[in-house]
């Protein structure tokens, strides 16, 4: 295996590892930030506030980007596995 074809690789699995992520880590702290905002103007000091709504808006989001990950996990697989006949030359 080329050493070329080897960074190609890792280079598209990070990228698709961001594209997948990044959805839910921007719901995550976009919510964080309305919450941590919310204790600051009312003095609310509760460490456990933050988690639960964390966790709802987390899981809609993955239920809102689910076919969207689930497309670009398929399409990463099917490209790398139409590539194994260069990567075994």
């Amino acid at each position: 295996m080329e050493t070329g074809l080897v960074i190609d690789l890792v280079r598209q699995a990070i990228l698709v590892t961001i594209i997948v992520s990044a959805p839910i880590l921007i719901v995550s702290v976009v919510v964080g930030l309305i919450i941590s905002v919310i204790q600051t103007t009312t003095s609310i000091q509760e460490q456990t506030l933050t988690f639960v709504p964390k966790i709802i808006m987390v899981l809609m989001s993955l239920v809102y980007f689910g076919y969207f990950i689930i497309g670009k996990m398929t399409d990463y697989t099917l490209e790398l596995l139409a590539k194994i006949p260069d990567m075994v030359k």
